[in-house]
């Protein structure tokens, strides 16, 4: 299970790589993905080779990627783009047009991107899926967005054997996954603007997935290994303010995204594992249905939002105004410019660091999957 983060997915592609280099062996049966974590899982799906291919191919696309490949970085489009936000606001959306405010970039060139390296059919769909499935090497796919409608997370499932879920909060649809699915679930919410997928717009997953672990749960895993992309602070650096005085909105918006990116996932890793304990005292043929998952989490060594100064200087000349504009100078850990931050030499960092992770977690990672075989 990968979760989101922006271009922090450029660790998680790391991680897998590191661990293909000392376990080529591994092999995972259901994915599932939100977010930035969508766009790593789509590609893994995707690709027919094995493990080891499969991973240098993400982390080559990943070190290969720049910020005009994800959004429009031009000073013209994004000043105009600004320009309309702010009348809207300041008109009270009187006299501003029929047109709806979307996001505050335009992510066309994602689009174009990502069906470069995607490859979908005339229809839309991606041939390698339905194919790894077919001979067996992939149980099933999830991609997890959230509607804009109804409030509710959707997770779009290709696969065999599917058992369906349908909840108050959370619903699954069989399809035959596309880019616009993939698109749909990494819309950053107010950066990135929403996808329209049948009569419903979409936004990113994580927004309401207040249970990131569940659609893998669903379709039927019992051990689950998700890489997170928060540093595993000490006491005295969670105690540390990161600003001196009144947050600037940047600090505000990187609390925000952190909540819905990785809050969620430690929640939910926090209460299976204290579901597992509670089983584990109570004697099987009184489940009630219930079963045991385990859970294996790996953090980066180094806290990537923190590195992330020592690249913003090279952001394109607008981009870096407007996020500067937004105060991301003036915290200690620029989450929010972190999240953006599609740089060659950052994104070449945190794959870097994820293969140094994934190298030590290897030979753990391998007796986990191998102790569900």
């Amino acid at each position: 299970m990968l979760g989101g983060g922006g271009a922090h997915g450029a660790y998680q592609a790391g991680v897998l790589r590191g661990i293909a280099r000392r376990r080529p062996d591994v092999h995972f049966e259901i994915l599932t993905g939100i977010s930035a974590g969508a766009v790593n899982v789509i590609h893994f799906a995707a690709h027919e080779g094995p493990f080891a291919s499969a991973t240098e191919w993400m982390a080559g696309l990943w070190a290969g990627l720049t910020p005009d490949q994800v959004f429009d970085v031009r000073g013209l489009p994004l000043m105009k783009n600004m320009f309309r936000w702010g009348a809207r606001l300041a008109s009270g959306g009187i006299g501003t047009g029929a047109e709806p405010m979307r996001g505050m970039v335009d992510t066309q060139p994602l689009r174009r991107f990502l069906t470069h390296s995607l490859v979908p059919d005339a229809d839309g769909t991606i041939a390698g899926i339905a194919r790894n499935i077919g001979r067996g090497t992939l149980g099933a796919v999830a991609l997890t967005a959230t509607s804009y409608g109804t409030h509710r997370s959707m997770t779009w499932v290709q696969g065999r054997d599917l058992q369906l879920w349908q909840r108050p909060s959370r619903r699954s649809s069989a399809v035959k996954l596309t880019v616009e699915h993939v698109m749909a679930s990494s819309a950053l919410p107010m950066l990135f603007p929403a996808i329209r997928i049948g009569d419903e717009w979409y936004g990113d997953g994580g927004i309401r997935l207040t249970s990131p672990l569940s659609p893998a749960l669903h379709l039927g895993a019992t051990h689950v290994i998700t890489i997170s992309t928060r540093y595993s602070r000490t006491t005295a650096e969670a105690a540390s303010p990161q600003v001196a005085g009144y947050p600037p909105p940047a600090q505000v918006l990187g609390s925000l995204y952190n909540a819905v990116f990785l809050d969620m996932i430690d929640e939910d890793v926090t209460r299976m594992r204290m579901i597992n304990r509670l089983l584990d005292a109570v004697p099987d043929g009184r489940w009630d249905g219930m079963r045991k998952v385990e859970i294996m989490v790996i953090r980066p060594s180094q806290d990537l939002g923190l590195l992330a100064r020592d690249y913003e200087a090279r952001l394109p000349a607008f981009v870096k105004y407007l996020l500067r504009g937004l105060g991301t100078k003036d915290t200690t850990s620029p989450d929010l410019l972190s999240l953006v931050l599609f740089q060659r030499d950052y994104l070449e960092r945190l794959i870097a660091i994820g293969e140094a992770d994934g190298e030590a977690h290897a030979e753990q990672v391998a007796q986990f999957v191998h102790t569900v075989n």
